[in-house]
């Protein structure tokens, strides 16, 4: 565990990961080996390490508009990429379920959608605004592929892989800072824009139930990392609030208003 986080350099998010697969491990040894459930239980007895949690980091509307504007569409890249942003941005998908999609995952008919095995080998379907469904509408026109087909493909016809993914979008965020500089203060990544997505629909006032079925998370307790991230919701609770010093109640005018207002 110290050789993770010291030589290498891995996160504490990183090094907690590799200590539940140990644990994980062990637990199953103990099972099989008894005669080495001591040192097992000393395996078993190391704790996950604590680690700050910081805030989300999403894109407000005028970087979404700035990182799309990035995008040269007189390309066929650059209208793949840019189809590809305007879907992280309106499901939320994570960039697994993006490079897995295939032409036959979109469906344009009535309840526009797309269709999606997620995180677990759970199937998710996430409805398409109409604005999105017509992008990628043109999209599949022109990429005129088979159902099989992978949605967005290299220039060589392959799926796109992750790594590919999220150079293209960091690419487009470093363009994107010159028209719209506050996005240079951002780590700009797919799961970025996946916040992105979440952050938009609670502003909207769409429900965090909602929300975690729309992100496809497991609990619910999940999406409420969006509610300490999202500064409208404080500001109408601290807008409720009772100045300091002001008593509460209902107001009550003095005799002298009263009078001036009968007299008027």
């Amino acid at each position: 565990m110290d050789h993770l986080e010291h030589v290498r350099h891995n996160s504490v998010r990183t090094r907690n990961n590799r200590l539940a697969a140990i644990h994980s491990l062990f637990a199953w040894a103990a099972l099989r080996h008894p005669e080495h459930a001591a040192s097992i239980q000393r395996v078993l007895a190391i704790p996950v390490k604590r680690f700050e949690r910081n805030l989300v980091t999403f894109l407000t509307e005028d970087q979404v508009d700035a990182l799309l504007a990035a995008c040269d569409r007189t390309t066929w890249t650059g209208r793949r990429d840019h189809t590809m942003v305007v879907l992280f941005v309106q499901t939320g998908l994570r960039i697994s379920e993006m490079a897995n999609l295939t032409c036959s995952n979109i469906v344009l008919t009535a309840g526009a959608h797309v269709h999606c095995i997620g995180k677990g080998r759970k199937e998710r379907c996430t409805p398409l605004a109409p604005l999105c469904a017509g992008v990628l509408r043109t999209w599949l026109a022109e990429r005129n592929g088979l159902p099989e087909d992978p949605l967005f493909p290299t220039s060589t016809g392959h799926r796109l892989s992750r790594d590919a993914i999220e150079h293209r979008i960091a690419r487009y965020a470093v363009a994107a800072s010159g028209p719209c500089p506050s996005i240079r203060s951002k780590r700009v990544t797919a799961h970025t824009l996946r916040h992105s997505c979440a952050m938009r629909l609670l502003e909207s006032g769409v429900s965090v139930t909602v929300i975690a079925l729309w992100l496809g998370h497991e609990q619910v307790s999940t999406s409420n990392v969006y509610f300490h991230a999202d500064m409208t919701q404080k500001e109408r609770a601290l807008a409720r609030v009772a100045p300091l010093g002001v008593k509460p109640g209902r107001y009550l005018p003095p005799d002298a208003l009263m009078a001036f207002l009968e007299a008027l």
